[in-house]
């Protein structure tokens, strides 16, 4: 099956150098020099995943991320950026990104990032005893997860999780007690385990915390464990 990818970037070299790698994927990608035409390309085709710069010309990353989330579909988005500050990472994140890469990044790694939001729409969209198991309600302590419908809430209060704090969540909750180390997390989670990017664990888990929790400093469901990981409370 062949995907469409859309390529975000107004450095040429770099779009072209990612859409002949992603050839080898069997991906069809079109290339938007600018942020205004890249929500322009985005409204008109059928796109399955979108590579997206954070510094544009036109129109910035963050807007466009926002843009593109105003849709009722959900298209994974890998976010590329030249900044490698946290708050620039957590606001990507903010906007609905799925995943980011910091410049300059090897190409081997661009490609596992993809495939790895690839596998998670097609477990997203695969009728099997996966799917069957998303089919639940999870309760705990005032935490409601209801997978079907990707919807949490806290003590009825809903809260606001993008893909991705979602699924980490879930992964958690499914394994109540359960110590998961950063890369067990990246590896079950992101589909990938790159090490250094453990950080990007961290992050994903202060934000999903600063969301579900009352006191973050003292959590009640996802808790670490000192020297290994995090575990979600028995």
């Amino acid at each position: 099956m062949t995907r469409n990818v859309l390529i975000i970037e107004d450095d040429p070299d770099i779009a072209r150098l990612i859409r002949v790698n992603l050839q080898d994927l069997d991906c069809d990608a079109t290339i938007a020099g600018n942020g205004l035409e890249g929500v322009d390309v985005f409204k008109k085709r059928k796109i399955d995943l979108v590579v997206l710069d954070l510094m544009l010309p036109g129109m910035d990353g963050l807007s466009v991320c926002r843009e593109i989330r105003k849709g009722a579909a959900y298209v994974p988005i890998l976010m590329l950026t030249a900044k490698s500050t946290e708050l620039d990472r957590v606001v990507g994140l903010e906007m609905g990104a799925d995943d980011y890469l910091t410049k300059p990044f090897s190409i081997p790694e661009l490609m596992a990032r993809i495939k790895a939001l690839f596998r998670r729409v097609d477990a997203l969209a695969s009728d099997t005893s996966e799917t069957k198991e998303a089919k639940e309600i999870i309760e705990h302590a005032g935490l409601r997860i209801d997978v079907q419908r990707h919807q949490v809430s806290i003590d009825d209060v809903p809260a606001e999780l993008t893909a991705r704090e979602f699924d980490l969540l879930v992964h958690f909750a499914h394994h109540p007690g359960r110590v998961f180390s950063r890369v067990q997390l990246l590896d079950a989670v992101w589909g990938y385990s790159h090490e250094g990017y453990e950080h990007t664990v961290n992050t994903h888990i202060n934000r999903l915390r600063t969301k579900i929790e009352k006191d973050p400093s003292k959590p009640r469901y996802i808790q670490t464990v000192w020297g290994v990981g995090y575990k979600f409370a028995d």
